[in-house]
């Protein structure tokens, strides 16, 4: 049969080929519709902006229908073939059952037979084909097949990656009994990471949602997404660094906070902070941090400060994770936790107290962010404060007043109280809290002391020992200092016990007096002129 060259077709404006009218109109709709009936033997020109998978489609479609319908359908061509005969209408209406579209469907059926490296080649040419080309429905199968595949190897021994030349599909362990397969089973769990970076970020993020959906393992999906962006951080350009970043934060904010990596999380984040990615993910990723703060280090808090700031560390970052430690965790935050991550604030607030461009309304934050149960000691912050107000000298007496006014004097040391009761940094009204603070805790151990005498000197009920504590308080102290114990001979674990109370007593009654001179010494020399604090001692917790 003579074939003749009357149709010209610019593919996309790659190249241009010349083909026979009738023949290629004999199995495409849309040439048909285009050119009718006619057998006009004046050479026509098409022209295509949009055809799937290029020229190289084109010329794949067309020996389809210069050989009758005839062509080997595999999973290399699958997806271009079976988009080519969707643009070009090669349905049954137009050829009968020898059409190009049904064949490719029925080709679709057998996906389940199909190795690894067809399933990674047809992924791969989804991603290459234009969005508005590319079947979603054959993509989905793809897909679907792919987890599949990953669900059976996750508890058994897979083949080597299809980087290996000797790779042929998939291959589970038969020695499922011998200990030695269960260790390389598990420490080749990721065999499938490098062979999954060919796939493009949104082809990732579509693949990681139908691994979560299936309910596949969080710390493994969590691993790969860590492996994928630094992968492929190595040779992509700074839009494509963002749009990585993008897809691994949303995909690691569905997983459990548990599977994620504190530590891998913080080496995304100072990646973050040389790019600029939108707000929301950048929200996502201090959420997620903040919502393991205790299980950062102080080298992961010590960020320094965006550019154009004046301040050495970012401690707004370090805000915003607090803030979200304490909204995030939820029945989560046991008192443990708290403190591990209070602990750790400390460390951060004397790290960033002597930065003289820190100011006084960041610094209190920081004071604050934690609530007052989360310490059951002041000391390492009071030794912060001193550092910061010697820093901030100019300071007026309102801002450290407001500073001081976070201090817990009742959660301070003995030393440390005494400390500041010297310390001409701070304001008057706090030496002053602090001598009020010692004094109560003198008070109340006395009181304590007392109600323990009068419990062991008479059988009364407790209500009635408190009734007789009120009236009678001077004669109890009396009988507290004479240190007459006047107690059953047997019982000399009670005995004992209330003498090392009754030293307590005397000795906290001589550090009383002491303070209570220093106190008035201070006052006055406060009033003429403030003198020079005498160094901070090492403070005891």
């Amino acid at each position: 049969m003579a074939v003749c060259c009357d149709l010209e077709v610019d593919v996309n404006g790659e190249e241009t080929f010349l083909v026979d009218k009738k023949i290629v109109c004999s199995y495409s709709g849309r040439l048909t519709k285009l050119f009718g009936e006619s057998t006009n033997a004046k050479r026509n020109k098409v022209v295509f902006h949009d055809f799937p998978g290029g020229a190289e489609n084109f010329e794949l479609m067309s020996r389809f229908c210069y050989n009758k319908g005839k062509i080997d359908v595999n999973p290399s061509n699958i997806l271009f073939l079976y988009s080519a005969a969707q643009f070009m209408e090669m349905n049954n209406s137009v050829s009968g059952t020898c059409n190009l579209l049904e064949k490719t469907k029925k080709s679709f059926e057998e996906i389940s037979y199909w190795t690894w490296p067809d399933l990674l080649v047809a992924l791969k040419h989804c991603q290459d084909l234009q969005p508005i080309a590319t079947p979603s429905g054959l993509l989905e199968k793809c897909l679907d097949s792919l987890v599949g595949r990953l669900a059976i190897t996750s508890e058994a021994s897979p083949c080597a990656s299809t980087s290996s030349p000797d790779s042929s599909g998939f291959r589970l362990s038969c020695d499922s009994r011998s200990t030695e397969s269960l260790k390389n089973s598990f420490s080749r769990a990721n065999w499938w990471f490098e062979d999954l970076l060919v796939l493009s970020p949104d082809l990732i993020g579509t693949l990681i949602e139908l691994m979560v959906s299936r309910k596949h393992n969080h710390v493994m999906i969590s691993r790969f997404l860590f492996h994928y962006q630094k992968s492929k951080f190595y040779t992509a350009s700074s839009d494509e660094k963002c749009k990585v970043l993008e897809i691994v934060i949303d995909m690691l904010y569905t997983l459990d906070p548990i599977s994620i990596s504190c530590k891998s999380l913080f080496g995304i984040l100072r990646v973050v902070l040389s790019l600029k990615i939108s707000k929301s993910c950048r929200s996502k990723l201090e959420s997620m941090i903040g919502s393991q703060m205790d299980q950062a280090t102080l080298d992961n808090l010590l960020i320094p400060s965006p550019c154009g700031s004046t301040y050495l560390y970012d401690v707004n970052l370090v805000l915003r994770f607090l803030k979200a430690f304490r909204h995030g965790g939820g029945w989560q935050l046991s008192p443990m936790r708290m403190k591990k991550v209070a602990s750790l604030i400390d460390l951060y607030i004397a790290e960033v107290a002597p930065d003289p461009c820190l100011k006084s309304s960041k610094f209190l934050a920081l004071l604050v962010a934690l609530p007052d149960s989360a310490r059951d000691s002041w000391d390492e912050l009071y030794h912060a404060m001193d550092i910061y107000l010697e820093v901030h000298a100019g300071l007026s007496e309102d801002e450290k007043m407001k500073i001081c006014c976070a201090l817990n004097y009742e959660k301070l040391s003995t030393e440390a109280c005494i400390h500041l009761s010297q310390n001409a940094k701070f304001p008057s009204k706090s030496t002053v809290q602090a001598l009020i603070s010692q004094q109560l805790k003198l008070k109340n151990l006395l009181q304590g002391t007392n109600n323990t005498k009068l419990y062991t000197d008479s059988p009364c009920t407790f209500n009635d020992i408190q009734a007789k504590a009120k009236k009678d308080e001077a004669t109890k102290q009396v009988v507290l200092y004479s240190g007459r114990l006047d107690i059953s001979a047997d019982n000399e674990m009670l005995r004992a016990h209330l003498q090392r109370m009754q030293w307590r007593v005397v000795e906290l009654e001589k550090v009383c007096k002491k303070m209570q001179t220093q106190m008035g010494k201070i006052m006055k020399s406060k009033v003429s002129s403030r003198s020079a604090a005498r160094p901070l001692p090492r403070l005891c917790s």
